[in-house]
């Protein structure tokens, strides 16, 4: 094993004529979060290298025929859950031309075209497996981390000034078979949902799949068209909603806004729990599909389904309660009912953390075996911040633009031109987030937390969240979409670090973007592009409400 940089060290100097030493970072994947990580480094003049073991980006978006040791997996049929103006890179929307919702190649064929504008590939090392990663003996004066990386047979360690972890959280399967006695007797085949790939080989089959999130609910749907037939069980139930929101605009772009939001955090705990539930069940009344959350009031991550209440109308999928134990072709299920003759049983149980590269797991697991992250990015007890972990963070908003402003405020975390507090106010600012997790999202392993708050909150730290108040006097018209519109990702390009000048002009026309991929066919009607008296009339029973609050009061 030899020791050196990736690069030689270069040297550059400044306009007084002093030499200064150019930062290096390592960047551990090439999925979305991390071709993000590149661009923010070369953004703020760092020089990034990328480790990426497999042979191409993408990382949960690139599909593979089967599941790849180390890397996340998905089925042939993925499409996404949030719309194309919603999910985009901020400086980088998706051609107008593309579906709203997307399949897994067309989000990849964006994700190569994001990688070839700003020319990121160069900084990628493909087929290289990040084996270790630990302090340098020096870490506590410089910082410094040992990479150890393989390729091709040969081991190199390397060191940088900086690290960020952009592996994801869709790669180690959760299978907790402890949890189900008697499944070490079932005779049909057993795994996790990360091997499924697609229906064929199901047909005529009975199978259960256990789970009620977005995989599980998408692989029950997809097998009910093939298998002779499906079960679907839940622990704990789940909200479920369409892509398609009122007048045919998306979900997101309707919910997701900064009015919105600040509704939900002023009104009364009681009124807001109620008109969630409302809202929730708007397209049809859980009750009734056996699908209602334990705690109706959670705000966990619903699933995206605009299939499965037809399935279940239909029969193809029946809803069960969680399994009590398994027999030999059998479930016997909680409420004392049992399915017989079962041919699979599919765990759509979701994923572990893990990060079996690190040295020292405590660093990011440091309290009771639970990742601890300070503003769900850096570990609070180093005594260098010249570590991040990119992309870990789980919303009801997009997973593209959180994580490019992650990677934008830990850069300039790693540059030091964003202070961190003391280690003890971090880790009560992490106490604070978890007391507030527990409320509204319920307990559960995943960072979850309220998309908008945490994005202005990433924001307001390195200067980049819009003034609102400003934009009101000097930009009306933006100002309404800013405000009322969609919370979409342009927003922190306008202004501040990493300004993009065409961040303006792509708020204004997001919702013809929208458009132009549904009208394809010319028909008479109204044409205007921002349903504003759509978006008025969902808000007008919530000012009502306020209204009354306040005149008690």
């Amino acid at each position: 094993m030899r020791t050196g940089s990736w690069q030689d060290w270069k040297k550059r100097s400044s306009k007084q004529g002093k030499v200064t030493m150019v930062k290096t970072v390592a960047v551990i994947g090439a999925g979305v979060s991390g071709l993000a990580s590149i661009k923010c480094c070369l953004d703020e003049g760092l020089e990034p290298t990328c480790f990426e073991r497999s042979d191409g980006i993408g990382g949960l978006w690139r599909f593979t025929e089967s599941a790849e040791e180390g890397r996340a997996s998905i089925y042939h049929s993925v499409f996404t859950n949030s719309c194309k103006e919603m999910m985009c890179f901020p400086d980088f929307p998706f051609p107008e031309e593309f579906p709203n919702y997307m399949h897994n190649s067309k989000l990849q064929e964006y994700i190569q075209l994001y990688a070839k504008h700003f020319n990121l590939v160069k900084y990628i090392k493909f087929k290289t497996l990040v084996s270790k990663i630990r302090k340098r003996p020096d870490y506590p004066v410089t910082g410094q981390w040992e990479v150890v990386i393989e390729k091709d047979g040969k081991v190199e360690s390397v060191v940088f000034d900086a690290v960020m972890i952009c592996s994801g959280h869709h790669v180690y399967p959760n299978i907790p078979k402890n949890s189900f006695p008697g499944i070490e007797k079932f005779k049909g085949r057993v795994f996790h949902s990360r091997d499924y790939k697609g229906p064929e080989k199901f047909k005529g089959k009975k199978v259960l799949v256990i789970g009620l999130g977005n995989s599980g609910c998408d692989i029950a749907v997809e097998l009910s068209a093939t298998a002779s037939q499906v079960y679907l069980s839940s622990r704990s139930g789940s909200w479920v909603m369409s892509r398609v929101w009122d007048n045919g605009y998306p979900w997101d772009m309707v919910v997701i806004s900064r009015f919105e939001t600040f509704l939900k955090n002023t009104l009364p705990t009681a009124i807001s729990d109620w008109l969630y539930v409302k809202q929730m069940n708007r397209w049809f009344k859980h009750e009734n599909y056996g699908l209602m959350p334990l705690n109706r009031t959670s705000r966990k991550e619903p699933v995206f389904n605009d299939d499965l209440p037809s399935r279940i109308a239909c029969g193809t999928v029946v809803v069960k309660p969680n399994v009590k134990e398994f027999r030999e072709t059998s479930a016997i299920f909680q409420d004392g009912t049992a399915q017989e003759g079962l041919d699979y049983v599919i765990f759509a149980t979701g994923y572990s953390f893990a990060y079996p590269f690190m040295e020292d797991e405590s660093i990011i697991k440091c309290r009771n075996d639970q990742v601890t992250l300070y503003k769900s990015i850096v570990p609070p007890l180093l005594e260098k911040p010249t570590l991040a972990v990119i992309g870990l963070v789980q919303s009801l908003g997009a997973a593209i633009p959180t994580a490019d402003l992650q990677a934008r405020w830990a850069v300039r975390v790693f540059k030091g031109l964003c202070k961190l507090p003391p280690q003890s106010s971090m880790m009560d600012d992490i106490d604070e987030k978890m007391g507030k997790k527990l409320k509204w999202y319920g307990q559960s392993d995943t960072i979850q937390t309220d998309y908008v708050v945490y994005m202005d909150e990433l924001a307001s730290s390195i200067g980049v969240k819009p003034n609102i108040p400003v934009l009101f006097l000097t930009d009306p018209k933006l100002a309404l979409q800013v405000y009322f519109g969609p919370c979409s990702p342009y927003q922190f390009r306008l202004s501040g670090p990493g300004k993009w000048d065409g961040a303006r002009d792509a708020i204004l026309t997001q919702w013809d973007r929208t458009l132009k991929a549904t009208r394809t066919r010319a028909v008479k009607g109204d044409q205007n592009s921002f349903p504003l008296f759509s978006m008025l009339k969902i808000l007008a029973l919530p000012l009502l409400l306020l209204a009354i609050f306040m005149m008690f009061n």
